[in-house]
């Protein structure tokens, strides 16, 4: 049997307001061609399919148009719900489209009961495991009242209903799960699931299991040979620029777990980071194979650039994040409080109009510009008075 295993579509989500949505629709053709060319049994998507609990029409659409064509190209589909997702709202329906073969699993009750499917080896037990939000969820878990608290505690719970059930048939198994498991590897897009302060679980919840598609971090990662993340299928921060994105193509054979290979996934456009002084970025040439990247830019000019973004988009015309960090420039850490004790109104105010004016000596207030601010001083100041 072939898996195809994917999560973290994030449906919706904006990299610093540029719209993902048409990459987000060419990485689910390029998953619609995986399953035909490779001949895939079933696509696995380990949560958070959509970037928040209420989507948009669009996401919507392309989620309901992914599972459609994901189907007519001969695979079966178990999707389970993260913690940017709505259950209740991705689950509707779910017992109706069974039957289609499109297995939604967001009940946490339902954690025991799995998706079976048979090949020539035999049977084959899917185990979906929705997201655990822990105290929403404790009450709700099949067995005795819980005694611990967090995600450890609810996670050990569904998976001790998992090998109960395993126990009463002969099938390899397979779990989709939607956590922090300990040792992989945080990025800076993924939402904190922490309860006070822990959010990680031990991979040893997962000992036992033939293959684990875990879903939430966003990096594609190999905890053990039948424990991996997929990661998200784009990058969705610049700490991500790294990253080689994809899906998992895994094969379990009559004993369990065979071969397992990454399937890279489309990059519609590359995260790159630029870090100088204005006139050098706009004019080296080696820089040129970044022009068409998405940029984050550090300039380092002593002082403040004009029209900064402006000047950078005329040659990088996809730059997201600006910072400038002047070369030289010693942090001071110390409050704001601090740093205006002792000074009067107008030489606070002179100071925020040099900063504004890039912070050099020439861009200091004039005598005409405190005579100016002198009198907004003063006028404020009777207007406070006679509120």
């Amino acid at each position: 049997m072939r898996l195809l295993h994917t999560s973290d579509w994030h449906l919706g989500r904006t990299l610093h307001r540029a719209d993902l949505g048409p990459a987000q629709a060419a990485f689910l053709d390029h998953l619609v061609e995986t399953v035909r060319a490779e001949q895939v049994d079933v696509v696995l998507v380990a949560g958070d399919v959509y970037d928040r609990a209420v989507p948009s029409v669009e996401a919507v659409a392309l989620y309901d148009d992914a599972l459609f064509r994901l189907r007519d190209a001969g695979a079966r589909i178990v999707v389970t719900s993260g913690n940017h997702d709505s259950a209740s709202r991705l689950g509707v329906a779910s017992r109706l489209v069974d039957h289609a073969g499109v297995h939604v699993r967001t009940r946490p009750q339902d954690v025991g009961a799995p998706v079976l499917l048979t090949d020539e080896h035999g049977e084959v037990a899917v185990y979906g495991l929705p997201y655990l939000e822990p105290e929403a969820v404790r009450g709700l878990l099949p067995g005795e009242p819980l005694e611990g608290r967090g995600h450890a505690a609810v996670l050990g719970r569904a998976l001790e209903l998992v090998r109960a059930d395993l126990a009463r048939r002969p099938a390899r198994s397979v779990v989709l799960a939607h956590a922090w498991v300990t040792g992989g590897e945080v990025s800076e897009s993924e939402r904190d699931i922490r309860v006070g302060g822990v959010g990680d679980v031990s991979a040893s919840l997962f000992d036992g299991i033939d293959y684990t598609a875990l879903g939430h971090l966003h990096g594609a990662q190999i905890l053990r040979p039948g424990l991996r993340y997929s990661g998200s299928p784009l990058a969705y921060s610049f700490s991500e620029a790294g990253h080689t994105k994809g899906s998992w193509l895994v094969t379990l054979d009559a004993s369990g777990l065979g071969a397992v290979e990454l399937v890279p996934a489309p990059v519609p456009r590359r995260l790159s980071s630029l870090r100088g002084e204005l006139p050098a970025l706009l004019t080296e040439p080696t820089l040129a194979s970044q022009e068409d990247d998405y940029l984050s830019v550090v300039l380092t000019d002593a002082v403040r650039p004009e029209e900064a973004m402006v000047r950078l988009r005329s040659r990088f015309p996809h730059v997201l994040v600006l910072d400038w960090q002047p070369c030289g420039a010693v942090a001071d850490d110390r409050t704001y409080g601090a740093r205006v004790a002792g000074r009067d109104d107008l030489e606070v105010v002179a100071e925020f109009v040099r900063h504004v004016r890039g912070g050099s000596e020439a861009g200091q207030a004039s005598g005409q510009d405190r005579e100016l601010l002198t009198q907004a001083l003063e006028a404020g100041r009777l207007a406070a008075a006679s509120a």
